[in-house]
């Protein structure tokens, strides 16, 4: 267990002590949805364009296969370990049960900072990676996707390698593909398109009107930018967003198409823009807004900054954003939070369209796809407020309980081997 002992992972594990306690779980269920399945540490050898071979450590965590293969991102950060990995296929194993996807939670990573590398060195750390863990990937066993500092190219190359190892291509062991070899329309907008599903259902629910909304935004990655973007597009004012060095805030509303051509397409810095002022992520996160949506990283916010939230409705973009004690506050204060495990479940919800359109070789135009999201993510936001307003408990730990049961009930079913 010490391995595994990470405030990342003491915090998904308070969580779900606290879901299955509530729950009245089984007690030899509980032993068994503790801990990861199966957990995989392998060396990374890269050999550098300088001709030194430099070594990585990386991941991959299966924490459940009861209802089907596991599924989960890769994500390529200095901070990588086995403890946050582990905690993180939890998350993704509730995750899924929560919008009735048949899969587990898995997830995988190196410790490394892409940013360090030049394309020739990230390709070769991605193909040995994707050779170092093929015994345990698959279409039918484990299915990897892009996450932090990961994208589509390198699924592309991950696919690229598992093919050459069959012999023959299989476009269904990974999700978050280039479209040009079974990625599916919608995919990487599919996270933030989520976000904005379930936000605009809470601002429903508060019969708040989503054109005199204000949104605020930490992260402006992939999640962030698109959440902001589609957001906007709806009606909102998305008044501040921010990367990891800060964020920019303009009271009237920012610029957001304008923002996203200087940053994701001429790659200027937020900061260099001067489309708003300038303050630092502990500013932006005080700021106050209508909807606050953290899309950066894990344990954003805590008992130190949590009382000086001034927002109605949190939305988590980002897994694990919140810790226990400051759910505590947040729920005194009266905000209403739409957990990590709906909230941005839109990402893994698409990624199963797309390992279904691989299996069947048929692909779906993208209304089609925006129409199945939206009809899965606002059912599984209902069932969710339901369960907490009939059990008086938080949307927290109705997602948590409602995911957890579905997997336990999978364990029930099947029995214990031998």
């Amino acid at each position: 267990m010490h391995e595994l002992d990470t405030p990342t992972f003491r915090l998904a594990m308070a969580q779900f002590d606290q879901a299955a306690e509530a729950m009245e779980l089984d007690p030899n269920l509980r032993e068994r949805l503790k801990l990861p399945q199966r957990s995989l540490i392998v060396s990374v050898p890269v050999r550098m364009d300088d001709g030194r071979v430099e070594v990585y450590t990386g991941y991959r965590v299966q924490h459940d296969s009861s209802r089907g293969p596991t599924k989960g991102g890769i994500r390529y950060h200095p901070d990588v370990n086995l403890g946050e990995v582990a905690a993180l296929a939890m998350w993704m194993t509730w995750k899924c049960a929560l919008a009735d996807l048949p899969y587990g939670g898995a997830k995988g990573g190196v410790a490394v900072d892409p940013k360090q590398l030049s394309r020739a060195e990230l390709q070769r750390l991605t193909r040995r990676y994707a050779a170092e863990i093929f015994p345990l990937i698959g279409p039918e066993k484990d299915v990897p996707a892009p996450d932090v500092g990961t994208d589509a190219q390198v699924m592309a190359w991950i696919m690229d390698t598992y093919s050459q190892q069959v012999g023959y291509s299989v476009p269904g062991v990974v999700t978050g593909k280039p479209l040009s070899i079974g990625g599916s329309l919608g995919r990487e907008e599919a996270t933030g398109r989520g976000v904005v599903y379930v936000t605009i259902e809470a601002l429903r629910h508060f019969k708040l009107d989503i054109r005199n909304s204000t949104v605020v935004i930490q992260g402006f990655g992939n999640v962030g930018a698109h959440t902001a973007r589609i957001m906007q597009e709806c009606g909102a004012r998305v008044i501040a967003v921010s990367d990891v060095n800060g964020g920019i805030h303009n009271a009237s509303g920012l610029n957001i198409p304008e923002l996203l051509t200087r940053c994701k397409t001429h790659g200027q810095s937020l900061r260099d823009t001067k489309l708003g002022d300038w303050l630092s992520n502990d500013e932006l996160l005080q700021l106050d807004c209508t909807v606050l949506v953290p899309a950066a990283l894990s344990e954003q916010i805590t008992e130190r900054n949590a009382g000086k939230l001034r927002c109605r409705i949190l939305a988590e973009g980002a897994n694990g954003p919140t810790t226990l004690e400051a759910d505590r506050i947040l729920q005194d204060q009266g905000v209403f939070i739409i957990p990590d495990i709906l909230a941005n479940s839109g990402g893994v919800i698409v990624s199963y369209f797309e390992w279904v359109q691989d299996g069947q070789r048929f692909f779906w135009k993208a209304k089609d796809i925006q129409e199945r999201l939206q009809d899965i993510l606002i059912n599984a936001f209902h069932r969710t407020l339901q369960f907490s307003l009939s059990n008086n408990t938080s949307m927290r730990m109705a997602a948590l309980m409602s995911g957890i049961d579905k997997v336990a009930q999978a364990h029930l079913h099947r029995g214990l081997y031998p």
